[in-house]
């Protein structure tokens, strides 16, 4: 049945969902098939950051991964304004000249999208294709949320705080603006950002100009973009970004469990010269040093291996600039001519390792499977 949700950020709307009591189909059913022209036109919309940039420590914007669901909003920052409101002791409107006189932080955070490496998955879940270069680390300066909840005075049966963007359209049959939730001890924590600029200049439109939520350590569709309004509620939001998208299901008609926190991830910069259609890698003999990143949102980054020809040896890793910013890798090799295979896997503190193999679920969220990277040496 089609749900309609002109406004999820409020209290009374965000309870129309709780009707669906099975999830809802989000597209046509996994696929064994080639890529079709809806993903396709989803690839060109979105782009994926070049594994080349994981050479830098910090993201330009241009090179960042963006995925959007709807229309990038045309915002008129002069009208623009943020509201907090709901399950709070007095509510807020506020534009952005007051928020940039609030007390600021810069946090370096590793974004990555959960459907990053959905390609990859056999059966193949229809939506964005991301082979593995959803992700960018940058440095996102602005007001602490838990400083602006603490103005509002968040109530003591508060449960969850609801983020709403200004991008609106159609998802599953279900008419709604972008909104997803946190639960009250996340969104409290000290590293969680309104950020206004991005890398120390204004985001771009695609990154979510003038405002966005960043939330460091969880997968990226929980920070909202062109975000307009805050809500604090007393009962678990059941919006569709919450309740339907992003859940690790076995099948359409499992009910699932909440994607939430980056699972443990290491990608290398493909060494050597691509081709240009297959992209297939060719290096000289010799000495190389293989390089890369690793993160994740669960805890740091501990060890991280580099397999070569289905040997692995350990990765030297450097400092990471934040605690959930990725941290750089090496290994020296010396490339022997012939066809090799090169992969990576990151373990990190909690003792989670990247699996060999997929981790297929329907929708084809957090597919953390190693990378292998096959090239020539001549």
């Amino acid at each position: 049945m089609t749900q309609i949700q002109p406004n999820p950020q409020s209290t009374r709307s965000t309870a129309a969902p709780g009707n669906v009591q099975a999830p809802a189909v989000l597209a046509a059913g996994p696929t064994a098939g080639p890529l079709t022209p809806e993903e396709l036109q989803l690839g060109a919309r979105n782009h994926s950051m070049p594994l080349e940039a994981l050479r830098r420590d910090i993201t330009p914007p241009g090179l960042h991964y963006v995925l959007t669901h709807f229309d990038i909003p045309f915002i008129d920052p002069a009208a623009w304004h943020l509201r907090i409101n709901g399950a709070v002791e007095r509510a807020l409107e506020l534009r952005m000249p007051a928020l940039r006189k609030d007390p600021a932080i810069t946090v370096p955070v590793t974004l990555e999208c959960a459907g990053n490496g959905r390609s990859l998955l056999k059966p193949r879940p229809l939506s964005q294709p991301w082979i593995l270069e959803g992700v960018g680390t940058a440095a996102w300066t602005g007001v602490p949320l838990a400083y602006l909840l603490g103005k509002a005075g968040v109530l003591p049966n508060a449960v969850e705080v609801v983020f709403t963007g200004a991008d609106a359209g159609i998802q599953g049959g279900v008419t709604q603006r972008y909104a997803r939730s946190l639960p009250i001890h996340e969104a409290m924590r000290a590293d969680v950002v309104l950020a206004y600029k991005m890398n120390g200049n204004e985001p771009p439109p695609q990154h979510g100009y003038p405002l966005r939520l960043v939330v460091p350590g969880w997968y990226g569709m929980t920070s909202v973009k062109w975000l307009e309004s805050i809500e604090v509620v007393t009962a678990p939001f059941t919006g569709y970004q919450q309740a339907v998208a992003y859940r690790y299901q076995d099948s359409a008609d499992d009910a699932g469990t909440p994607v939430s926190r980056i699972r443990v991830r290491s990608l290398m910069v493909p060494p050597g010269i691509p081709d240009f259609f297959t992209r297939s890698r060719v290096l000289p003999r010799g000495p190389v040093m293989l390089q890369g990143r690793a993160w994740s949102g669960a805890a740091a980054v501990t060890a991280v291996e580099v397999g070569i020809d289905g040997k692995w040896l350990p990765a030297h890793l450097e400092e990471s600039a934040g605690g959930f910013a990725w941290r750089k890798w090496t290994l020296p090799w010396v490339a022997d001519p012939g066809e090799h295979e090169l992969s990576c896997r990151a373990t990190d503190a909690s003792g989670a390792t990247q699996p060999l193999e997929q981790n297929w679920n329907y929708q084809g969220l957090g597919n953390n499977v190693v990378q292998r990277i096959s090239v020539r040496v001549e």
